[in-house]
């Protein structure tokens, strides 16, 4: 089949996009988006299992069952924070989920979950009032002990905010704020990672209806705390060799990530991820035309890393779309989501990285080779002769 002529459905992508972001899940909140997930999932006929923490395991069935599985993986998690203490005047500190700055909370309009309950509030610096503080606004610090909630209620002692269902431990969760452009950028927060989520539902729907065979099995993934830095180290079986995980690509100076096309990391700040799994995936992009660039990420942490530190011997490697402002006021575009679903239909439909990867242990026999006999030739050839010792 000519997988070339499969187009995402921009429209479902659209509509699941939306949906996830109207749902607040911070991590340690996430029950509502993974219901979310698992109805799409049905939508689509596939099959799926939950963790009884709520990780979702879909089913994608290859026509090789004897050869190794690969996964795919996507967080439902998102950045958020938790009410730290109830101040006198009834003001809320808050701390961060996930590793974020304040800068980036200011201004924010927020809900906050009580255990029977939930209240609005906007996220302000302590000195809000520029009548009042004067130049003391701009010389302020940027840090979480700086910042406070002030709840829409009439609330001015911390027993009054307790009548409200407020209490330490309450989840907060920011709202997103999303914009999708006519002009194709998406504006909004956490679309680290709704946007992969969406972009992963959208691939599947486009092999469910095209009926694309698969040559081994594909296990799409859905975690529920990459932010703070386990999601998907429970999240594997021993038949899984093959890992990639979607997530967002920073687009920042010094950063080759752009918000078109496919980014692949070829690092992050853990090390490198897998040499052959990754250039498989580079093959893909070339071989069917795919927009891509590479970047290596030198402060970032996603689910594949999670992955191999709880000790799965797995290839591990990473792709994302271009995301301007991360864990920020967050940028992308509808092509790179575009590029990004056509690059995971193109690597599920395509045979292991590494076939020998079947077995437990490898042969040496039968062990790869980072570059083919003629490349190593040439460039020993290359190379200084040594000089004498004495």
């Amino acid at each position: 089949m000519d997988l070339s002529a499969l187009k995402p459905d921009l429209g479902y992508m659209k509509k699941v996009l939306l949906d996830l972001l109207a749902i607040p899940c911070p991590t340690g909140f996430t029950d509502r988006a993974v219901y979310y997930v698992c109805e799409q999932l049905e939508a689509l006929g596939v099959e799926y299992e939950l963790t009884r923490r709520g990780t979702i395991r879909a089913h994608l069935r290859g026509a090789q069952p004897n050869m190794p599985d690969r996964a795919i993986v996507t967080h439902l998690d998102t950045i958020g924070a938790m009410v730290r203490e109830i101040k006198d005047n009834g003001r809320i500190a808050i701390t961060p989920i996930g590793h974020w700055s304040s800068r980036f909370a200011e201004g924010a309009r927020v809900s906050i979950y009580g255990d029977h309950s939930t209240v609005r509030g906007s996220v302000l610096p302590l000195f809000a009032a520029g009548h009042a503080f004067n130049e003391a606004v701009d010389t302020q610090p940027v840090n979480w002990d700086q910042i406070e909630v002030r709840v829409d209620e009439n609330i001015s002692s911390a027993d009054e905010a307790r009548k409200f269902g407020i209490e330490v431990g309450d989840i907060v969760a920011f709202d997103p704020n999303p914009e999708w452009l006519e002009n194709g950028y998406i504006v909004s927060r956490h679309l680290d990672n709704k946007a992969g989520t969406a972009v992963l539902l959208t691939s599947i729907k486009m092999m469910k209806e095209a009926n694309v065979v698969l040559p081994i099995s594909c296990h799409p993934i859905f975690t529920l705390s990459e932010e703070v830095g386990s999601g998907a180290g429970h999240a594997l079986d021993d038949l899984v060799t093959e890992f990639v995980g979607i997530d967002i690509g920073p687009v920042a100076e010094g950063q080759a990530a752009q918000e078109h096309g496919v980014t692949v990391a070829m690092k992050d700040s853990s090390g490198p991820f897998d040499y052959h799994l990754t250039r498989h995936l580079i093959r893909l992009c070339r071989d069917n035309k795919i927009p891509h660039q590479r970047d290596v990420f030198r402060f970032y942490y996603s689910d594949a890393v999670s992955a191999v530190q709880a000790g799965h011997d797995i290839r591990h490697a990473l792709l994302t779309f271009g995301t301007d402002a991360t864990h920020g006021y967050e940028r992308t575009h509808v092509s790179s989501l575009n590029s990004l679903a056509k690059l995971l239909v193109h690597y599920m439909a395509s045979p292991p990285a590494i076939a020998g990867d079947v077995n437990e242990q490898a042969r040496l026999t039968e062990f790869t080779h980072q570059l083919a006999a003629e490349d190593i030739t040439e460039q020993t050839t290359l190379l200084p002769k040594p000089k004498d010792v004495f």
